[in-house]
C-alpha cells in the first residue's frame, strides 16, 4: 500500500463528498493561465524520469483511471500528460458498449485483462466504473446483460461497489497503484464544447446524437458520479474529482497529482550486485584495449 498524494481535489475516504460543492473552475491560486504550460512541459519531464525508474524498478503498476461526463476532456488530457512518456512503457485503453464476449463474463474481466504489468502505466479511458454510472443511469442496460435472473435492482450496485472496492485492494495489495481522476465539468461548459463540435466540421466526428439523449439526464449522472466516488474513494484507490472547465488547469492538476503519486513510491534503478559490477569493469578494460576505429 503508498500514501495517496494530499490534494483539494482528492475526494475524502468517508463517503461525505458533495458534488455540488465541488468546483468546476480553477481556485483563485491556481497558476495564471500562459503559465500553465511551462509548468505542464516541467510535470512531463518529472514524469519521464519517474516512469524510467517505474520500469527499472519492476516491483509496481501505475493504474490511471479516467472517468467523466461526455466533453470533459479525457482524450487532451490523456494525450498531453502522457507525450513525452516512452510507449513501451504506458498503454491506454477505452472501455466502449461491451462486446459478446465481454457480455459472457463478469463485469470486471475486460479490464483486468488490460491490467498493466509491473513497471508499466496503464491508462483506462472509462472502465468498469461505467457499470454503476451508465448502467446506474440507464438501468434498462442491465436486460442485456448475461447475469443471472430475476435482477435485484435494489441491491445490484451495492454488491458492484463492493466488488470494485475488494477488486482494488487486491489490486493494490499486490503492487498495483491506482490513481481515479473524476474530470468535473459543468453543464454549461459542455454545452459550449458540444456547439463548438458540431459547428467546427473537423470536429464533427466527435459528437454523436446520443450525446444529447444522456445530456438530458444531467442530474441522474450527477448524483450517480456522487454515490460511486463516495462509496468507492479509499487510501488504496483514491479519487480526484479535477475541475474541468479549464482544459490547460486540469491537464496540469492531472500531471502534478500522478508526478507526486510516483514520487511517493522512491522508485531507484536497481543496484547490481557486487560480482556483476566487478563484470562491468573487465568489461569495460576489454573495450578499451580495442584497437579505436578510424573515423571516416
Amino acid at each position: 500500500m503508498y500514501e495517496p498524494p494530499k490534494s483539494p481535489f482528492r475526494v475524502p475516504f468517508d463517503g461525505s463528498w458533495k458534488i455540488a460543492k465541488a468546483s468546476t473552475e480553477p481556485p483563485d491560486d491556481a497558476p495564471k493561465k500562459k503559465q500553465r504550460d511551462d509548468l505542464l512541459e516541467e510535470q512531463v519531464e518529472l514524469l519521464d524520469d519517474l516512469q524510467r525508474r517505474l520500469y527499472a524498478q519492476d516491483t509496481h503498476s501505475l493504474l490511471l483511471v479516467f472517468q467523466a461526463m461526455d466533453a470533459a476532456g479525457k482524450d487532451g488530457t490523456i494525450r498531453a500528460v502522457m507525450q513525452g512518456i516512452d510507449p513501451a512503457g504506458c498503454q491506454v485503453y477505452s472501455f466502449k458498449r461491451p462486446s459478446d464476449e465481454e457480455l459472457d463474463h463478469d463485469f470486471l474481466w475486460r479490464t483486468a485483462v488490460r491490467l498493466p504489468e509491473r513497471g508499466r502505466i496503464g491508462i483506462f479511458n472509462r472502465s468498469y466504473y461505467e457499470e454503476v454510472l451508465v448502467v446506474r443511469v440507464n438501468p434498462g442496460i442491465l436486460e442485456s446483460q448475461k447475469i443471472p435472473r430475476p435482477i435485484d435492482s435494489a441491491r445490484i450496485f451495492q454488491r458492484r461497489f463492493k466488488s470494485i472496492r475488494d477488486h482494488e485492494e487486491h489490486l493494490a495489495e499486490n503492487g498495483t497503484v491506482i490513481v481515479k481522476f473524476f474530470l468535473h465539468v459543468s453543464k454549461d461548459e459542455q454545452r459550449a464544447r458540444f456547439l463548438e463540435r458540431i459547428e467546427q466540421g473537423e470536429k464533427n466526428w466527435k459528437f454523436e446524437s446520443g450525446d444529447i439523449r444522456e445530456r438530458g439526464k444531467w442530474d441522474a449522472y450527477q448524483q450517480a458520479y456522487e454515490e460511486a466516488l463516495n462509496e468507492t474513494s479509499r487510501p488504496w484507490a483514491p479519487w480526484y474529482a479535477v475541475p474541468a472547465d479549464s482544459k490547460s488547469y486540469l491537464r496540469l492538476a492531472v500531471a502534478e497529482t500522478v508526478v507526486k503519486t510516483l514520487d511517493g513510491l522512491d522508485l531507484k534503478y536497481p543496484t547490481l550486485p557486487a560480482a556483476e559490477i566487478a563484470a562491468l569493469a573487465d568489461a569495460k578494460k576489454s573495450l578499451l584495449a580495442e584497437d579505436k576505429p578510424k573515423r571516416t
